[in-house]
């Protein structure tokens, strides 16, 4: 059976992008696609990573050819695994699938069992990767700054890259859970957006991403980090004394030109975010949160639905800065 995907191939130094049509023969031929479990993916997403692997902006892809997509939902078609059978509704986020095995932005994948988690109770497949990756991320940010011992009232929540997809979540949630939030955007005409999902103030990210103090003026009780670099150093030395800083991403960059003084003179706690190999456990404590706390209007505000043709030339605009929120890609069934 043929099924089309976001192929990927490399030739020296020169990356190609293309939608390809493939057959499912290719998941016994590539060692990038082995796995227990093959699925018929209805939902993927377009993630900061993503893009940058379509783009070729990054060497995220670290084996080729590659198929693109963290993230994917779907439909169970054959199963070796005595986990899954066929028929049942699973997803995926995360576990190297788009860097070193074959990810989702495909209209079919062979997976390992073990990366697969059940449909969170009363989620659709486009519900659950409306949040995808960046709504996981962002509740496993809260969830850190709540056992870090954040409770609300204690002071103001930092959320910067705000109109990005972690961002637009960690507001939702942070808000709903009552949290004082401030969001730190580029995007003055993203405001009213912000305040919708729940932030009470936006800043200017003008005076987070630029060189600062070593220590300035204590504010924040907790911050959500998706950005990295400067933003990063300059949010943790504006954090009170005993607050905690989660860093998830690096829009900005990787680099830290921070110094130890917020550590060693405030006791703040860099608490960093990993995702992609979260253990299961803690993932699936953090998609339970989801289902049950997330504010269904909200997902809606947040996330707008692409076709799979329309994800490279969507890649390009994510990283340009030019996306709102996430990215939702609809598969129509091979």
């Amino acid at each position: 059976m043929g099924f089309k995907a976001i192929w990927l191939t490399k030739d020296g130094d020169a990356g190609s992008t293309e939608l390809k049509e493939l057959d499912e023969s290719a998941f016994d031929t590539y060692p990038q696609a082995a796995g227990t479990v093959r699925v018929a993916i209805s939902h993927s997403t377009l993630n900061y990573k993503d893009a940058l692997a379509i783009t070729h902006r990054s060497p995220v892809v670290r084996s080729w050819p590659m198929i693109p997509g963290i993230d994917g939902a779907g439909v169970v078609t054959s199963s070796s695994d005595p986990r899954w059978g066929i028929g049942d509704p699973v997803m995926l986020n995360g576990w190297g699938a788009g860097e070193l095995h074959w990810g989702c932005l495909s209209q079919r994948m062979q997976l390992p069992g073990e990366w697969l988690q059940p449909l969170p109770a009363g989620m659709s497949a486009a519900q659950a990767m409306g949040v995808g990756t960046a709504g996981y991320t962002a509740m496993l940010c809260v969830m850190a700054l709540q056992d870090a011992g954040l409770p609300p009232g204690q002071g103001e929540i930092l959320v910067t890259g705000a109109s990005g997809g972690v961002g637009s979540y960690a507001i939702a949630l942070l808000s709903s859970a009552g949290y004082r939030v401030v969001a730190s955007s580029g995007k003055p005409e993203e405001a009213d957006y912000l305040r919708s999902l729940g932030a009470s103030e936006v800043i200017d990210r003008q005076g987070l991403n630029e060189p600062g103090k070593p220590l300035q003026k204590e504010r924040w009780a907790g911050v959500v980090d998706s950005v990295g670099s400067y933003t990063l150093a300059n949010a943790l030395a504006q954090t009170q004394y005993g607050g905690a800083v989660a860093a998830c991403g690096l829009a900005q960059g990787m680099e830290l030109p921070a110094t130890v003084a917020p550590f060693i003179l405030r006791g703040v706690r860099l608490l960093g975010i990993d995702s992609v190999m979260c253990p299961m456990p803690r993932r699936n404590a953090a998609w339970r949160r989801l289902a049950s706390e997330l504010d269904q209007a909200k997902l809606g505000t947040i996330a707008r639905a692409i076709g799979l043709g329309d994800a490279i030339e969507a890649a390009h605009s994510l990283l340009a800065n030019r996306i709102r929120g996430r990215l939702l890609v609809a598969l129509p069934p091979a």
